[in-house]
């Protein structure tokens, strides 16, 4: 099972250098893919989760691929609905040319109401706007891009087993994936879960997969290898945006993680 990062291209700890801080620092520890997020108008309801400054996925990975030589590079996720499929196919296609065929596309139907309205898309057929630009973006071809569909919602679920090469659930708890895996035929599982290593154990029945001692995070993973997670990326951004100045702390759970796990039984 390969391991992934969900790096924060956004907040006022993000810049050029930074980024790249951030993919030596993945690429170095041996993590297998590197992720970014999607949004094109940072309006309120965005701003107050991920604030300014926003660097767009597609720009972001394009310039990260010059930066790193052996990482894959992905989005988690992109919105469909805010761009033409075609054009999301084109530069799909392009950035995964220009990587060495590193790119992985996770895709997602969007939340933010207000940034939908910002950009004249109709939040409340975002769902059957992403179904049809799916359609769209695998007829058009996309190549040997692997296509990771998020949503945790049984929509969601039946889109991944549509039009997906993998279900892509966000920031769940293990019961919940467990149930979900185990009653429909998915093509693929390659969950984003969270990362915050804690001192104690975590006994909340609600816990989510990644959250929890060393143990507990270390057994999560097992558990999602059992489920057959071929590739789970980490989230260690926890909705504070001053966490973005402050990388050394998700660094440190990040090591502490490779290294626990490569020397574990």
């Amino acid at each position: 099972m390969q391991l992934g990062v969900n790096v924060p291209n956004f907040g006022p700890g993000t810049d050029p250098g930074m980024l790249r801080d951030w993919a030596r620092v993945v690429e170095g520890l041996g993590f297998d893919l590197l992720m970014v997020s999607d949004h094109v108008a940072v309006t309120p309801d965005v701003a107050e989760r991920y604030p300014e400054p926003f660097y767009e996925p597609f720009t972001t990975l394009s310039w990260l691929a010059g930066v790193t030589t052996r990482v894959r590079l992905g989005t988690t996720v992109l919105i469909v609905p805010y761009r033409h499929p075609l054009l999301v196919a084109r530069m799909a296609a392009n950035l995964n040319a220009l990587s060495g065929g590193r790119l992985v596309l996770g895709v997602g139907v969007g939340w933010a109401r207000q940034e939908f309205e910002a950009l004249g898309v109709p939040f409340a057929r975002r769902g059957r706007i992403t179904d049809e630009s799916l359609a769209a973006l695998r007829e058009a071809g996309i190549g040997p891009v692997p296509l990771w569909v998020g949503g945790n919602s049984e929509a969601g679920v039946r889109r991944a087993v549509r039009f997906g090469d993998a279900w892509h659930p966000l920031r769940g708890t293990l019961p919940w994936m467990r149930t979900v895996v185990r009653s429909h035929e998915l093509p693929g599982f390659a969950p984003r879960i969270a990362l915050r290593l804690t001192a104690a154990p975590v006994e909340d029945p609600e816990r989510l997969a990644g959250v929890g001692t060393l143990e507990q995070v270390l057994d999560d993973l097992e558990q999602l290898r059992l489920l057959g997670a071929g590739t789970v990326v980490l989230d260690p951004y926890h909705q504070d945006p001053e966490a973005t100045r402050r990388p050394h702390t998700a660094w440190r759970d990040l090591t502490t993680l490779v290294a626990h796990r490569r020397t574990a039984p």
